[in-house]
């Protein structure tokens, strides 16, 4: 049997994630000025509703542009400054199109690589979860 091809993509991070952290603030927001609350809870409320979505926008910033998987030496991400680092898989979510990986590395600590329609080529996203179905089952066997 061949072994396995690596899987190698430029990264940068998706705008829906984003868009939908800021949709669901202005929601929270209106909901709580729609309310009965005193306007002084009211401004408490929309301020920490603020900062939480400042908090989650910043944590999609990616000081990675790159990533890849090769059998024989893993998971490695390619930093801004272009040098790679060896990471390892945490763990993994699909969803429909979507891929999120959650890398870590000494480098950069715990990453999240969404991976979506407007980020990704849609036969990365394939042969990813192709293989992470694969790494899964593995583990599954090793663990019985």
């Amino acid at each position: 049997m061949t072994s396995a091809p690596a899987i190698g993509f430029e990264y940068r991070p998706s705008r829906w994630p984003g868009r939908l952290f800021i949709a669901v603030s202005v929601i929270a927001v209106l909901a709580v000025v729609l309310s009965g609350m005193p306007s002084w809870g009211q401004v408490c409320v929309a301020l920490g509703v603020a900062i939480a979505c400042r908090l989650a926008l910043r944590q999609l910033r990616s000081p990675v542009n790159a990533a890849g998987w090769a059998h024989s030496s893993g998971w490695t991400l390619r930093g801004l400054d272009a040098t790679d680092e060896p990471a390892s898989l945490h763990s993994f979510k699909v969803m429909g199109s979507l891929v999120l990986l959650r890398l870590s590395s000494p480098r950069y600590g715990k990453l999240s690589l969404w991976l979506m329609p407007d980020n990704s080529d849609a036969d990365i996203r394939r042969r990813l979860r192709m293989r992470l179905a694969v790494m899964k089952a593995v583990a599954q066997e090793s663990a019985a």
